[in-house]
């Protein structure tokens, strides 16, 4: 049974459109692409997160995008 999201498909795509576009607007290559949203992860995680909810909560984004992948 798929997860339900309390963000709606709009919301999350017009994000996404907003970040690809930055991306393209600056012509960055993948590999600067990828470690630039790495580190905006990382950030997100060390500063929105609680210290003790960090490391699940990354294993879960980990995971999460590995199965996306498959």
């Amino acid at each position: 049974m798929p997860i339900q999201s309390k963000y709606s498909n709009a919301e999350v795509e017009t994000l996404i459109a907003e970040l690809l576009s930055v991306l393209e607007k600056h012509q960055a290559p993948t590999d600067l692409s990828l470690m630039v949203l790495g580190n905006t992860v990382s950030h997100l995680l060390s500063t929105k997160v609680s210290q003790e909810s960090r490391l699940a909560l990354a294993e879960q984004f980990a995971k999460a995008l590995t199965q996306s992948l498959r």
